[in-house]
């Protein structure tokens, strides 16, 4: 019985090596691409995290995979080539997205193939996870990012007038007494959602709360990044009024962007912990 199992495992072994060389040698490019789009694109710097946040969840749950009956589902083969095809169509296409997220098909097509259903449903959301690496097309981001700038530039307005400050508002432009700015693509607090979206996800997985818990924490990441990135643009807006545009430019501009991302993350871990407070 022993020399069987033996025999099995390694022949476990030998298809996940063929089936990891098969995957590095069609990813490379793709996976060299994405890179390149994390360094070039502020909007997913964050990227580079995603990869090692998945593999610290996948070993969070370590345990409870080698509890898992080892049961190789033929099926599984078949998702490898869905995902192969998608990446195949995709390349002719020069449709990255696509490229991309047929990484995802594939490892889980691999975990089916190889481990079968019960283990591929416990990696499912570390696998999943993956998403918050790959970059939005840009037709879709800025179909959010227009309105999201918007909305920010309506409300900061508001506030700053509340203040007693003297501002008007054409659109994403404002007009102070002194200067006038324009709420760009990088202040709709898009990028700060999709960054902050993808830390609470971490965060509702790994802490040890009921499921309605897990989503009320992933999905506080929304209001916070609204709330931080209206509060930037008053507090620049403020600033402004007073000191000139160049407070919203350069060193400073780039350095409130982290203050209220740490702002974020702090609302962010104030969130986990009432609910912590809450549980017990």
């Amino acid at each position: 019985m022993e020399i069987i199992l033996t025999k099995h495992r390694n022949i476990v072994y030998i298809q996940l090596g063929l089936l990891v060389s098969f995957f590095l040698l069609l990813y490379y490019p793709v996976i060299a691409g994405m890179i390149h789009d994390w360094e070039v694109n502020k909007n997913y710097s964050h990227g580079y995290l995603i990869p090692f946040i998945t593999g610290y969840m996948i070993w969070n749950i370590r345990k409870e995979l080698l509890e898992i009956e080892i049961s190789p589902n033929n099926w599984g083969a078949l998702l490898i080539l869905a995902g192969a095809g998608q990446l195949i169509v995709a390349w002719v296409g020069s449709e990255y997205f696509l490229q991309r997220t047929s990484i995802i098909v594939i490892l889980f097509g691999i975990a089916l193939f190889l481990a079968g259903s019960k283990f591929t449903k416990k990696l499912s959301i570390p696998l999943l996870y993956l998403i918050f690496m790959i970059p939005i097309p840009a037709i879709i981001w800025n179909k959010f990012a227009f309105p999201m700038k918007l909305f920010a530039s309506y409300i900061a307005v508001h506030v700053v007038n509340a203040v007693g400050i003297t501002i008007l508002r054409e659109g994403n432009i404002l007009h102070l007494a002194s200067t006038t700015l324009e709420v760009a693509d990088a202040c709709s607090g898009l990028r700060s959602l999709t960054s902050l979206l993808a830390l609470s996800a971490a965060f509702a997985f790994l802490v040890n709360f009921s499921r309605w818990k897990k989503w009320v924490l992933f999905l506080s990441a929304v209001p916070i990044a609204i709330f931080t990135n209206v509060l930037r643009l008053t507090i620049t807006a403020a600033l402004a009024s007073r000191y000139g545009e160049k407070v919203a430019q350069g060193f400073l501009h780039d350095f409130s962007g982290w203050l209220i991302f740490m702002l974020g993350l702090v609302m962010l871990v104030g969130v986990n912990a009432l609910l912590s407070e809450r549980k017990r």
